[in-house]
């Protein structure tokens, strides 16, 4: 998980802000809602994307703290092939189980740099690669379950 920079100055007179910056559930940055298409930007919120000694996740604009809404996780990940995730700001990223699925679907998991979801475009590839932990394949009525929260995979 990358963490927020300790080198950064804190000054008092620089407030945090809030509500103007969020994370979409494809990992598409929006500002006031709306979806910044500036690959410079884009590029800047991703380099400077962390969280902090809380847990909160944010954007360090100099030594301004722009706190991040999420609308389903702090991390959004693409399966590559051969199983590789790559998350919205393009660093790899290790799972570990379980994997869970609510009632709309939405996979979320945990990483090596924080809890992630699965983009919703890469579902069908992902849970066609689904297996128990001990590498039985997962079939339909297993998932069903996991999605009533029964049980785990």
């Amino acid at each position: 998980m990358r963490e927020a920079s300790p080198e950064l100055p804190t000054w008092p007179t620089v407030p945090a802000c809030y509500g103007w910056l969020s994370l979409d559930a494809r990992g598409r940055w929006r500002l006031k809602g709306e979806r910044v298409e500036h690959g410079g930007l884009c590029a800047f919120l991703n380099a400077n994307y962390a969280s902090d000694e809380e847990g909160n996740w944010l954007v360090h604009n100099g030594p301004q703290r722009v706190f991040v809404a999420l609308e389903t996780a702090p991390l959004v990940l693409r399966l590559l092939p051969d199983d590789v995730l790559l998350t919205h700001d393009g660093r790899h990223a290790q799972p570990t189980p379980p994997v869970l699925i609510d009632e709309n679907g939405c996979v979320s998991l945990q990483t090596d740099l924080g809890p992630a979801a699965i983009d919703d475009r890469d579902l069908a590839l992902l849970l066609a690669e689904l297996t128990h932990e001990d590498g039985r394949s997962v079939d339909d009525a297993a998932l069903l379950k996991l999605v009533q929260g029964q049980s785990a995979v």
